[in-house]
């Protein structure tokens, strides 16, 4: 009896155990969503942002996830002690880039130091466009498009001269919101011969864009490059016979210019149709009137690859291409067929393609003619147009090329001689604050570069003397002046703005200003003065025949 009942209190306290087990389980199991579920909630919500926070304070370290290269101090020979010989070595416009497979990242060397790492690891690929953009407002939004990629790329300006590129595939209409393609991560370097090293002749003359007689180098064209230091030299029909004759001679401007730290600009009127300055064995586009008439976005990609791999053929690293004006006066004298057509919108579309057909080539493509010369009755090559319309007008029609060009990538607008009386009633454009600094530099966020047309033209001579507009447009925010047909001229506007400085009617900082724009501009296209081989135009004749085809 003793024995049965002290089984049964032993049955009893097990079951009482077990009991008292299984509620605790029940209750872990019912606290549980509870204690842990915010708990990863709040990590998965996270995560992207903390990422995207590591991400960007590494970068504004020169460095990158998964990475020890810092960019701005790693040399090249580092580089190759860590992760040995690359699998490639990649000569580009961009520079030479090593590039590592296995890392998933491709190194930029200048100088044998990295100025540019390139990833497309994972920890980068896997956000989109959305986000990058929701988390912190890019500096500038801009757009790549070759015959391989068309790219939209979010860019931000970081301390210590460091920039962070998030490149995307371009999204094919509103709802697409692709992921990340690779980043970059590059800093401006700094090298001899900067801004601050420059003296203020060497300044003044980067703003020039003269003019040369002659057809070879002489003592003219031989002062202002050495003596007057300017910054670009643009030849006309003029100055061009042949095309061995034309590259001997760019290249003796590159010989007189080796003493300078930045390289020439080398430009020409080159639009195809009736402006055009090629010599006779390379063919010429057609009219950009009938490419507008054809309306194909990758034939007028196309038509500005091609003068862009004919400025590169004879020399040039600058086209006065594309004009961006829309032709509703159908007495304009000086437009034209120069125009792809009345319609805004394909004026636009077939403008950029043309302009990104030109810089995929390596060329500074510069649209003209802001804000819109379209409408003129007279030639400014002869007298002052004036347009009697205000700046609600302009943005309806004239000025939506402009807009979207500076958008997607434009890195030089030219201003032209026309008087808008509604907007600046003493100054013509290309000499008026409100335009240059009110209109494209401010509305449109325009920090490229501002050329004027030439101010030997009637537009401006019959008012001005074209010192005093040069002083004019430099205290508007222009930067380039192009002085493009007499030498002497050259040294007149020199002088004079010079002398505007050194009198304090124009402060140096805004001096600085344009000469920064300027120099970026000849870092970012690579610019140099290295000799330009005999052409062969076969291969480009034949492109150019293609195009005459298809528009004929």
């Amino acid at each position: 009896m003793f024995k049965r009942m002290k089984i049964i209190i032993l049955l009893l306290l097990a079951l009482g155990m077990a009991f008292i087990l299984m509620n605790l389980a029940d209750d872990d199991n019912d606290k549980q969503p509870e204690d842990s579920s915010p708990d990863n909630e709040n990590e998965e919500s996270g995560e992207s942002e903390t990422s995207l926070d590591i991400i960007f304070d590494l970068a504004k370290q020169g460095e990158i996830p998964d990475s020890p290269i810092v960019v701005g101090e790693t040399t090249a020979d580092d580089v190759q002690e860590t992760w040995g010989e690359p699998e490639e070595t990649n000569d580009t416009d961009a520079g030479l880039f090593l590039t590592y497979p296995s890392h998933d990242i491709d190194i930029g060397i200048a100088d044998d130091i990295v100025t540019d790492i390139r990833s497309s690891k994972e920890t980068v690929t896997s956000f989109d466009l959305e986000t990058i953009k929701s988390f912190q407002k890019p500096d500038d939004t801009r757009y790549y498009e070759d015959e391989e990629d068309d790219q939209i790329i979010l860019v931000y300006d970081l301390s210590d001269d460091y920039v962070l590129k998030w490149v995307f595939p371009n999204p094919a209409d509103d709802a697409d919101n692709p992921e990340v393609d690779h980043i970059s991560l590059s800093k401006e370097m700094s090298r001899e011969g900067s801004t601050a090293d420059m003296s203020l002749d060497e300044k003044i003359g980067q703003m020039i864009f003269g003019g040369v007689d002659g057809t070879g180098m002489n003592a003219d064209t031989r002062n202002i490059i050495k003596k007057y230091h300017v910054g670009g030299i643009i030849l006309f029909s003029s100055n061009i016979e042949s095309a061995d004759q034309t590259v001997s001679f760019l290249n003796d401007m590159k010989t007189a210019n080796a003493d300078n730290p930045y390289p020439l600009l080398l430009g020409v009127d080159e639009e195809g149709g009736s402006v055009t300055r090629i010599p006779d064995q390379m063919k010429s586009l057609p009219t950009s009137r009938s490419i507008g008439e054809l309306n194909d976005p990758e034939v007028a990609f196309n038509a500005g690859a091609i003068l862009g791999e004919q400025m590169q053929a004879l020399g040039f690293n600058l086209d006065f291409a594309p004009v961006l004006d829309v032709t509703r006066n159908p007495n304009n004298p000086v437009i034209g067929d120069r125009s792809f057509g009345d319609n805004s919108d394909i004026v636009t579309r077939l403008g950029i393609q043309t302009m990104k057909g030109i810089q995929s080539e390596g060329v500074i493509s510069v649209i003209k003619h802001f804000p819109g010369h379209g409408d003129t009755g007279v030639d400014s090559h002869l007298e002052l147009p004036k347009v009697e319309k205000s700046y609600d007008e302009l943005r309806e029609l004239e000025l939506v090329p402009f807009k979207k060009a500076i958008s997607e990538g434009a890195d030089v607008s030219m201003i032209a001689h026309i008087l808008l009386p509604q907007i600046d009633q003493s100054y013509p454009a290309s000499m008026s604050n409100e335009v240059i600094t009110g209109m494209l530099r401010e509305d449109y966020n325009f920090d490229g570069v501002v050329i004027t047309d030439d101010l030997t033209m009637g537009a401006i001579t019959d008012h001005y003397t074209v010192a005093d507009a040069a002083v004019e447009t430099a205290k508007a925010g222009g930067d380039l002046l192009l002085v493009a047909h007499d030498p002497d001229l050259v040294i007149t506007v020199f002088d004079e703005l010079k002398a505007a400085v050194e009198n304090g009617e124009i402060s140096e900082d805004r001096i600085d200003e344009s000469v920064e724009r300027i120099t970026n501009l000849k870092t970012k296209y690579q610019l140099s003065d290295e000799k330009t081989p005999a052409p062969n135009f076969r291969p480009i004749n034949e492109r150019v025949e293609e195009i005459l085809q298809k528009v004929s």
